[in-house]
């Protein structure tokens, strides 16, 4: 194989680098011939000492989101070819990729009425969050799946899947995936099913609903332990109710906390207790009026969206008046600090459970608020 693309050794403006003489420039032409690279030209890149991601903060607003997903929905078809009508989000320090961040995608997907998004499957892990409306329902693996506003519909890797919109009017949700993930290790697959969703009636409740979606009980007919939730949707009833309850039995005096007025849950596989995908950790946070968190540090990067009230969110330096249906990104170890004067609900997802596996986890906590 004849190599096209040999490298180049760059002079460091790291410290105690050996002086440029013509003998070393010798050697590093010779590296250059047999694609070799020394550490010490590349350490300060290579191994800084933070981490330096290459994602930066950044807010896409619903408002301006939602009109052109419309325009998509007049002009995209949304049959085999462009498979599905998603419009990723692509954070601005990726050079044009179609990433959120270097581990997770996120696209606000759009459906028309009585339209199909045609069945297939695929080794990425997925999920579903509906920010408003409803009509629509995911078929996954012959299971008719019901979303709505506040539903949290996750997806293994490997699953067929398709969604039809039962309703008279489009709906639009948001798409989170670990394709950056998968797409860097080179570990994808992917394959079509059936043009049409099998399933034309979506009952109240899934067949995995009922069989997984009574709290704190398993079915003792499924003691396997599965790498990713069987469950295929977590409703918003749930979800609200479990954060109400937390922040009035604060207010009773029954709980502690170190951030008064921060209630949060995260969504749990119900046959490990562990996170609903081995790539993807979903939470949900609601801060009471007149409150904020601490700033916070984390290896790692997360995609929150702005499922109900107004805040302020500071990522890094970059800060920004939020509302409903607002997306932003929080890149591996800046800074985050969001505060409320009226009332502010959180959708987030991240890629903390690859972070943890590889042992690499760290979050830094600073008490004092934003200011």
């Amino acid at each position: 194989m004849t190599v096209t693309s040999p490298v180049s050794i760059v002079a460091s403006d790291a410290p105690d680098q050996p002086d440029r003489t013509p003998e070393l420039d010798g050697l590093y032409r010779e590296f250059e011939s047999e694609l070799l690279v020394p550490l010490w030209t590349e350490i300060g890149d290579l191994m800084p000492h933070a981490p330096v991601s290459a994602a930066v903060p950044h807010l896409w607003r619903w408002n301006r989101l939602l009109p052109m997903a419309t325009k998509a929905g007049a002009l995209v078809p949304v049959g085999r070819g462009g498979e599905r009508r998603a419009i990723a989000l692509a954070n601005p320090g990726l050079g044009g990729r179609p990433f959120a961040t270097p581990t997770l995608w996120a696209a606000i997907q759009y459906l028309n009425p009585r339209e199909d998004a045609p069945v297939h499957r695929h080794t990425q892990h997925a999920f579903r969050f509906v920010v408003e409306g409803e009509g629509v329902w995911t078929v996954v693996n012959g299971d008719p799946v019901a979303m709505r506003r506040g539903d949290f519909l996750p997806q293994a890797g490997w699953n067929w899947h398709g969604h039809h919109n039962t309703s008279s009017e489009p709906m639009a949700w948001i798409d989170g995936l670990d394709i950056p993930f998968q797409h860097y290790t080179d570990s994808t697959f992917f394959e079509f099913g059936p043009d049409e969703v099998e399933s034309r009636e979506a009952p109240d409740r899934s067949r995995s609903e009922r069989l997984w979606a009574h709290p704190g009980l398993r079915p003792l007919t499924q003691l396997d332990p599965s790498p990713a939730t069987p469950l295929l949707a977590y409703r918003w009833e749930h979800t609200d109710r479990a954060l109400s309850e937390q922040l009035r039995l604060e207010a009773e005096g029954y709980t502690a906390t170190t951030e008064p007025g921060h209630a949060a849950v995260r969504y749990t596989n119900p046959t490990t207790g562990g996170d609903v995908m081995p790539t993807i950790r979903a939470e949900f946070h609601r801060l009471a009026p007149g409150t904020g968190t601490a700033t916070r540090r984390e290896v790692g990067s997360s995609v929150f969206q702005v499922f109900d009230g107004l805040g302020r969110v500071t990522v890094g330096s970059a800060s920004w008046d939020v509302e409903r249906g607002d997306l932003f990104v929080v890149p591996s170890w800046q800074p985050l600090t969001v505060e409320t004067e009226h009332g502010l609900d959180l959708f987030r997802f991240s890629d903390t459970p690859v972070i943890e596996k590889l042992h690499q986890h760290r979050v830094q906590i600073d008490p004092r608020k934003h200011a």
